[in-house]
């Protein structure tokens, strides 16, 4: 029996409702493939940083460090400065722990969901990978004559050879090994925005190089604005893309609703062969907490991530069959705020999982 250390942490709002989902299907899962989960439950989260004073204690991320894969239900709470938070518990992870991809699926389960008009499963189907430790994220910003009315706001966008290139070749990587639908080929598309943002000329110079070591992988360009414009045109153009921080945070959001929203989306901050950190991309919704209403089903999809991380692929893939057929035969009919009873949807999924 495969056996692994998850670090939990439901957090705020919504967080722990469809984090309890989430891991109803995992212990199925677990159930059904002879895995086993040794849980960690942190209470950290907003509450924790107003009763506490501090948002993620020292001792608790040493026992996260330690574990296999660390799991995160949602963070924010109004009643907390914006950013406050949310940037000392997930901001840590990412940096703290060099989490330098942020890899979001954008795969189109059922047709009905989907906005655009005739697209189809066979349309949307691509891996998005955000270079994650580096561009305006690294807090190097401030400011001059705050206050006054000739106000100085600085943000200093950063780019490494290391960062930029560890990322694209994990571009690739996941070009080569990736499964994908008969019919579509294995491609990377580079989305940056060298021709106004000069510095990008090194993303571009870059992925030239790492193509030049990849010849069976076809390679593709588009700056931001088109690739917004491409990815809502013609999403099946698009296979593996990779992109900086920024523009990440962006096209992912979008990828996100052209999937089925943002209730069907998850990611995974990743460091290859380390701890890494697996969520749903909604936010914590406060006023929908505790009325057993959100849809868990991008929480869920998380841990189909994190299984596939953990090398248990069978369990991740067997995880997006069972919401794939709920789908298909009409049992689940979106992922939005109220289509579902919160608790429902993740008995039906794990008793799907354990049918299938």
């Amino acid at each position: 029996m495969s056996q692994y250390d998850i670090t939990v942490i439901g957090g705020d709002g919504i967080g722990p409702e469809v984090t309890k989902e989430a891991f109803k299907v995992a212990d199925a899962a677990c159930d059904v493939f002879g895995i086993k989960l040794n849980k960690n439950e942190l209470p950290i989260g907003s509450e924790y940083f107003l009763k506490h004073g501090e948002a993620f204690p020292d001792e608790m991320f040493e026992e996260a460090k330690d574990g296999n894969a660390i799991y995160l239900g949602a963070i924010g709470d109004p009643r907390c400065e914006p950013g406050k938070v949310e940037y000392a518990i997930i901001a840590k992870c990412r940096f703290d722990l060099d989490l330098y991809v942020n890899l979001r699926p954008v795969k189109l389960l059922q047709e009905s969901l989907c906005p655009l008009k005739g697209k189809t499963p066979k349309d949307v189907d691509m891996l998005i990978v955000r270079e994650n430790t580096e561009c305006a994220y690294t807090g190097m910003h401030g400011f001059a004559h705050k206050g006054q009315p000739l106000e100085v706001a600085t943000q200093t966008m950063v780019y490494t050879r290391e960062g930029v290139e560890r990322a694209i070749r994990y571009a690739f990587h996941l070009a080569e090994t990736r499964e994908r639908q008969p019919g579509r080929e294995a491609q990377v598309t580079l989305v940056d925005k060298a021709n106004a943002v000069r510095a990008h000329d090194l993303w571009q110079r870059t992925f030239h190089e790492v193509a030049k070591e990849h010849p069976n992988i076809k390679t593709d360009h588009a700056y931001i604005d088109a690739a917004c414009m491409w990815m809502v045109k013609n999403p099946e153009w698009f296979d593996v893309a990779v992109t900086p921080n920024l523009f990440g945070d962006i096209i992912t959001d979008l990828g996100a609703m052209i999937q089925g929203g943002m209730g069907m989306a998850a990611s995974g901050n990743i460091h290859p062969g380390r701890v890494s950190l697996f969520e749903p991309i909604h936010g914590s919704a406060p006023k929908h907490a505790g009325k057993n209403v959100a849809s868990p089903i991008a929480a869920i999809m998380a841990v189909g991530m994190m299984f596939d991380y953990l090398g248990e692929k069978k369990a991740a893939s067997s995880i997006d069959d069972a919401i794939a057929a709920l789908f298909a035969d009409g049992r689940l009919t979106g992922a939005r705020t109220g289509s579902h009873p919160t608790n429902e949807v993740g008995d039906l999924v794990a008793a799907e999982l354990r049918k299938a």
